[in-house]
């Protein structure tokens, strides 16, 4: 069972809507510094087995998105890209002002990654930035194809148990979902821990991220999903995807794009998930990408 230590320390800030973000602060504060985010309807510590390979040589920042994790339910009805890329900013500078003055590099998968790519311009706060996967590009070539998988999961989100009796039920379900069977092992444990929340009437549990949230981002993903010109980007990119060959991954058709110059590689044998299938991989794959900045140090 993966277990997460308390934080080194924690702070949050507040965003324009007066919504509450939580940070946490890890690892090595002398080295350089990591900024990581979540996909959607999920939280940074279910991708624990992945950065707790980084807490001894970076000094690591964690956050969740509104409405996920360990931040607050939002009264704001905003949930949305757009949002979540103000929020970024009042984040951004946040983790200056509360631990310091210090060039970063944003680590983000999925959900955050889009995010990211969504600011104008993408990248201009970060020294660099590791892309997980970003849903960017469909495999069949037909960007509409994309469309036509958030609305799939849009359902999926709203057909989803809204409660548990006990936290070891929707561990089971994860283990069961297709999505999910290369996760490794003690995975869905943490994930009951990660993303269930005590219910708000005392009985059982409830996501943390209400389902008809997850819903409502996938129904308009599509709005958000671009491609970026390279010019716009202002620094160094490293996008790692999952395997091509399998069902659930993006970017296979990545190098007859206009992103054919960006530093891509995938993890073998992994789905959109593959910092909870192959983490050790994964933080590799990054870390030789980092060694190359001088930033890395």
């Amino acid at each position: 069972m993966w277990k997460i230590p308390e934080a080194e320390c924690s702070a949050a800030v507040c965003t324009e809507d007066g919504t509450r973000i939580a940070l946490r602060r890890y690892g090595n504060r002398r080295g350089p510094r990591l900024v990581l985010s979540h996909g959607n309807g999920l939280a940074i510590d279910l991708y624990y087995p992945f950065w707790s390979l980084l807490t001894e040589r970076f000094d690591v920042i964690v956050y969740d998105f509104r409405n996920h994790g360990r931040n607050p339910p939002s009264a704001s009805p905003n949930h949305d890209i757009a949002t979540f890329v103000s929020d970024n900013e009042r984040i951004f500078r946040g983790i200056e002002r509360l631990f310091g003055d210090k060039p970063w590099v944003g680590v983000f998968h999925s959900l955050s990654a889009i995010t990211i790519l969504n600011h104008s311009p993408p990248g201009a706060n970060a020294l660099a930035l590791v892309l997980f996967d970003p849903p960017i590009f469909a495999k069949s070539g037909d960007q509409l194809d994309l469309d036509r998988l958030y609305q799939r999961f849009r359902r999926l989100a709203l057909w989803r148990h809204g409660s548990f009796e006990k936290r070891e039920h929707f561990a089971q379900a994860f283990r069961d979902s297709g999505l999910m069977v290369r996760a490794l092992p003690g995975v869905p444990e943490l994930a009951s821990e990660a993303l269930l929340r005590s219910a708000a009437d005392g009985d059982g549990y409830e996501p943390r991220c209400p389902p008809e949230y997850e819903a409502r981002v996938n129904e308009y993903f599509f709005a958000y999903n671009y491609e970026p010109e390279l010019g716009s980007l202002r620094c160094p990119v490293k996008v790692i995807g999952a395997d091509p060959t399998l069902p659930f991954s993006f970017l296979p058709g990545f190098t007859t794009r206009s992103w054919a110059d960006v530093d891509y590689d995938f993890v073998p044998d992994t789905t959109h998930y593959l910092q909870i299938e192959k983490p050790k991989e994964c933080a590799g794959m990054m870390s030789r990408f980092l060694d190359k900045q001088d930033f890395a140090g």
